[in-house]
């Protein structure tokens, strides 16, 4: 049975002493024999401040972009062993604000997922439409040559270690949440899309939602078959929302 992964990307907010009551909150909030895991994604520079708070603890660290390259003159860029030195578990691929914002392409996600894994880090596999997208109905088509650049590359058994994150462009930042029952459909293609050529493998994959999940909406959202959890923005900012949705999880 697939355990539920709830992870924290705090984008770019936080201060040390903002982050050390923060993380305070989420540590000592999570339940004991929590049957699920949370994940806490700080900017670059923060990470190390807060993997000494949560080690030891239910709370997993993570990186929210990770480098394709190893090491060399790449100004900027953070490599996959550097984020393990300072704790990182997990690291955050091809989140949509990177793919828009930075014009990362699925063939550089696909490389940055490579990376991550070779280091030993899994990777969060950010797959997703824009609205424009939704409404040309071609939802599908762009989440499948977001898939099919990490499959082309590696195959599927790459995603034995691996996580994915439906995000629904439309629905980060905007106030708009994807119905349960369609945020339910695209996770289940995605599902579909790797059991097309591992039915065992794709069962075991956790797929979250990362539009705009919110302790109101946690509910009906980690109640659907094929949402094993949430790539949460803002509602990861407050250790009191994060952990609402935390329990969501636990209830489900």
């Amino acid at each position: 049975m697939r355990q539920f992964l709830i992870a924290g990307n705090w984008k770019m907010n936080g201060s040390l002493a903002a982050n050390e009551a923060l993380v305070s909150g989420i540590v000592n909030g999570v339940p004991d024999g929590a049957g699920f895991r949370l994940l806490v994604c700080p900017p670059f520079p923060y990470l190390a401040s807060v993997a000494s708070q949560v080690t030891g603890s239910a709370v997993a660290l993570g990186a929210q972009n990770v480098s394709e390259h190893d090491s060399g003159a790449f100004t900027g860029e953070t490599a996959p062993f550097m984020l393990v030195d300072v704790g990182c578990d997990y690291a955050i691929v091809g989140h949509s604000e990177r793919r828009a914002i930075y014009g990362e392409t699925s063939e550089q996600v696909a490389a940055k997922f490579l990376a991550a894994q070779a280091a030993g880090i899994t990777p969060i596999l950010c797959v997703g439409e824009t609205l424009e997208e939704r409404e040309a109905g071609t939802t599908e088509q762009v989440i499948d040559e977001q898939l099919d650049a990490v499959l082309g590359a590696a195959g599927v058994d790459v995603f034995a270690a691996a996580v994915i994150a439906y995000e629904p462009v439309w629905a980060i930042g905007t106030g708009m949440t994807a119905t349960p029952e369609q945020a339910q459909e695209v996770h289940r293609h995605i599902r579909a899309r790797l059991a097309a050529q591992d039915a065992n493998l794709a069962e075991k994959v956790q797929i979250l939602y990362g539009g705009s999940m919110k302790g109101e909406n946690a509910p009906g959202l980690l109640c659907m078959p094929d949402i094993d959890g949430g790539l949460i923005g803002g509602a990861s900012l407050k250790a009191s929302d994060f952990l609402a949705i935390a329990e969501a999880a636990a209830q489900s």
